[in-house]
């Protein structure tokens, strides 16, 4: 729309403020939004209720430019129907505003979509948004033009070429939605790619990795190609980042490279059980740069890759999954030492989280200072959910069984002998007369 027709558009809309013109577009507006909220509300709920799981996505975009695109054809049908007898400029300045609307939340939409929940991205939401709202407001206002043309004027230099800030501005918006379009893209074909059961699922990872790497780089390309510039500049890029690798950035590279290492060996996957330096807890994330570990109260330790390449982890869950608790128990030597081990394995074996295979285990580990020392060996198929608790209810068992049956368990005792004690007291009553 020209600068001419945005004039005109405003003075029709002045002009019929207050007149039958005004109302009946008002009117039109007003009803187009409500049928259009009346059957978005409608047909959101129908096929969010009976649409399969993998069309979610498409179907989220949808709901979101659903209400301004349905207004949208409502309000062009009403300004068909008055057009041969009343203005339409009120019709066709919210026949911008709707779309605007429309792309703002297309857009939004698929920045949720591509990026982590985050205070970044609600900040980067409302940027995208209100940038949209202030183009065209400026453009609605008839401001745009004259900013468009003094960005023009501002020319710099790189290199042999001489460009204006417009284009530049212009180089640096096609390079940002290339790239924001490669990065939705690969968030489609990662979430087809994880739904795939028959790939392990580091493999799944690591090619969802590449694959993003791969399109965002193509996608790079292209928009500089779009832009007017040499791709041989990258060389020189190319040369330099290599140069930074190998100096300031080696311990960041060298972490992208244990994890591609450990995603693709599978000596750890999400899920395994792990003692990494003194943490002990589940892998609930990998990824290309750090592992996140959740310990069994609930934190969550960051370790780069490179700390598990170069130091001992221990995988309690490698070839695996379950895991054996050993737990040390104690009777005096007057007990009955068989029923003793009897009690302890029936009640081991009572217990839901004990697996039956391999059986638990007795033995008599050694004879002590105070009593006679019992190892009792269980396996649990759930390392994961810690052994504290289980420990806690077999130990309360057992000394309820102990006591039951005239079991003790004993406790250290030292004896302490005096010698020479007459001596000492006719020294002390000496140095008393003194």
């Amino acid at each position: 729309m020209d600068q001419d027709n945005l004039q005109f558009i405003w003075q029709e809309i002045l002009s019929d403020i207050a007149t039958p013109a005004g109302w009946w577009q008002l009117a039109i507006v007003v009803v187009a939004c409500s049928v259009a909220w009346a059957i978005n509300g409608a047909l959101r709920a129908y096929v969010m209720r009976n649409a399969p799981e993998h069309w979610k996505v498409g179907i989220g975009g949808i709901n979101r430019v659903l209400f301004p695109l349905s207004t949208l054809i409502f309000v062009l049908f009403g300004e068909l129907a008055i057009r041969s007898w009343h203005h339409t400029s009120l019709l066709v300045l919210a026949s911008k505003l709707l779309i605007a609307m429309a792309a703002i939340r297309l857009i939004v939409y698929a920045v949720r979509y591509t990026s982590q929940p985050s205070g970044m991205l609600k900040a980067l939401e409302s940027t995208i948004s209100g940038f949209i709202w202030l183009i065209l407001a400026l453009h609605l206002s008839g401001i745009l033009p004259g900013i468009l043309n003094t960005l023009e004027t501002i020319e710099f230099t790189i290199g042999k070429s001489k460009i204006n800030l417009l284009v530049g501005l212009q180089g640096l918006l096609t390079v940002l939605v290339t790239i924001f379009i490669a990065m939705w893209f690969s968030r489609v074909l990662e979430n087809k790619l994880m739904r795939i059961d028959d790939v392990n699922m580091n493999l799944r990872v690591v090619l969802s990795k590449l694959l993003r790497i791969l399109l965002i780089f193509i996608a790079l390309l292209i928009a500089l190609s779009a832009v007017g510039l040499d791709i041989t500049m990258l060389s020189v890029f190319g040369g330099a980042l290599a140069v930074g690798l190998g100096f300031g950035l080696q311990r960041i590279a060298s972490n992208y490279v244990s994890g591609f290492i450990i995603l693709l060996d599978k000596s750890m996957q999400i899920g395994d059980v792990l003692t990494i330096d003194m943490h002990y807890g589940v892998v609930s994330d990998l990824r290309t740069r750090y592992l996140v570990l959740r310990k069994l109260d609930g934190t969550q330790v960051i370790i780069p890759n490179e700390m598990l390449i170069i130091n001992p982890v221990i995988n309690h869950s490698f070839t695996d999954h379950k895991a054996r608790v050993q737990m040390p128990i104690q009777v005096s030597y007057d007990s009955d030492l068989e029923l003793a081990m009897k009690l302890m394995f029936d009640i081991a074996q009572d217990h839901p989280r004990v697996l039956v295979e391999p059986p638990q285990t007795v033995h008599v580990k050694g004879f002590g200072e105070s009593g006679i020392d019992l190892m009792l060996t269980v396996w649990i198929p759930d390392p994961e959910e810690g052994s504290a608790a289980l420990q806690s209810e077999i130990n309360l068992k057992i000394w309820q069984a102990f006591k039951a049956n005239n079991i003790s368990i004993p406790f250290p005792q030292r004896e302490v002998r005096i010698l020479n004690a007459q001596e000492s007291t006719v020294d002390a009553g000496l140095k008393k007369e003194t």
